[in-house]
């Protein structure tokens, strides 16, 4: 069984290999706009600016909620567009906002800033690698979203270490600079070449000939955005699709200062997310042909339980090789819903419209990494344990599950004749 499955992603990968590099390439290439990047230079943003922990994650907010508000609008161009110039236009975005961070004289222009980076990087970066994997693929559509979402790992698992050594070696704003000659010379090239014919390079389509239709993948109503938000089913599950971008958002952005408050070495820290993301690989690699099998509604409401256990072991355990397993856990659940998330939408409500609900599904996303590090900021500011703050955090994700899973049981139930 193992044998046939790991032959059937070899085959899928030698027969579509260009696209999903760029897959992979765009989503390692969000990095520099995710918040996990943008909180290793949060010592030395605070320090240059004086800003306290609360301050520097206001700032924060203010950025990420204005691309919020535009990510619906701009997302809903992938559907509209060719991926290859939507592609470039994003890579473009990226250089400038590192561009833009790398020079910020003030505060005032440190807002526009981090707006431009969360945009251009979460916000726009993630939707491409995935909004094109899902358009793309049908059939084989579980394992193409796993194999492209490894670029999120393969980032958070490889640029901490470096970018830290950047930072001591020549300064923060010299190594944003750096990113902007990565982009420019690197990634914009790799992307036009590996589109380059990229609709004669793909295997399948929805309408091709060895495509699969099942009950799991085709709903019978595919609605519209508008149609989407008339129904309870997408506010039912919103709590589940939120959970991680609000909690995960919040501790990565601020994890040097919980590391000093566990008394954690800043290298364990650094090297967990290695861990990170060889976890977040595994569990996104696992889960892929199963879902293209059996679905991931099934799943979608357990891919939060890793979570949980890793809040567990933040809030109960103090010696640093505790560290590597708090992240550990958090990639294995990063890597469940980065193969399951994208799906699970689908299968609800189909590909014709995808491009427009799964944007709107990320500005609440955005949202909620909006909210996240200033609210964790003013708790830190004001002393407020990690034992409370833990435990709200545990009880929103047991909520969060349970709603997923009437959620599920409620869509199954109208589907029945």
């Amino acid at each position: 069984m193992k044998k046939s499955r790991a032959l059937d992603y070899l085959q899928f990968v030698q027969a579509n290999w260009r696209f999903l590099s760029f897959g992979i390439l765009m989503a390692c290439s969000s990095s520099f706009g995710q918040t996990w990047f943008i909180g290793l230079f949060t010592p030395n943003i605070e320090s240059t600016f004086n800003l306290s922990h609360g301050e520097w994650g206001t700032i924060f907010m203010i950025g990420t909620l204005f691309s919020a508000a535009l990510l619906t609008f701009t997302g809903s161009f992938i559907d509209k567009v060719s991926l290859k110039y939507y592609s470039v236009l994003v890579c473009g975005f990226l250089a400038v906002a590192c561009a833009a961070i790398a020079v910020t004289p003030n505060v005032m222009f440190l807002v526009l800033a981090i707006f431009l980076l969360r945009h251009a990087g979460q916000g726009l970066a993630t939707h491409v690698a995935v909004t094109g994997m899902i358009k793309r693929f049908y059939r084989n559509r579980g394992k193409a979203v796993a194999i492209a979402t490894m670029g999120f790992p393969i980032g958070r698992g490889v640029l901490p270490i470096l970018i830290t050594t950047s930072i001591v070696a020549i300064g923060w704003r010299e190594t944003y600079l750096a990113c902007v000659i990565i982009i420019v010379f690197i990634i914009l090239p790799a992307v036009i070449l590996l589109l380059r014919g990229s609709s004669q390079n793909c295997s399948e389509s929805r309408n091709s000939s060895n495509s699969v239709t099942s009950a799991f993948i085709k709903p019978r109503f595919e609605p519209t955005l508008i149609q989407t938000l008339q129904k309870p089913l997408i506010y039912l599950i919103i709590p589940a699709l939120l959970a991680p971008s609000f909690f995960d958002t919040a501790l990565s952005f601020h994890i040097l200062p919980i590391a000093e408050l566990k008394s954690w070495p800043v290298t364990w820290i650094t090297t967990g997310y290695t861990i990170y993301g060889i976890t977040t690989i595994l569990s996104s690699i696992w889960i892929g042909p199963i879902i293209d099998k059996v679905g991931s509604k099934y799943y979608f409401a357990y891919s939060l339980i890793p979570y949980l256990l890793g809040l567990l072991v933040l809030v109960t355990f103090e010696n640093p090789i505790w560290a590597w397993v708090y992240l550990g856990l958090f990639g294995v659940g990063s890597g469940l819903r980065a193969t399951i998330v994208p799906v699970v939408l689908s299968e609800f409500y189909g590909t014709q419209h995808i491009g427009a609900i799964r944007s709107f599904v990320a500005t609440l996303g955005v949202l909620a990494s909006a909210i996240g590090p200033p609210t964790l900021g003013f708790a830190l500011d004001q002393n407020v344990s990690i034992s409370l703050m833990t435990t709200f955090a545990i009880t929103y994700f047991i909520l969060a599950i349970f709603l997923a899973l009437y959620a599920s049981l409620l869509e199954k139930k109208t589907k029945q004749p």
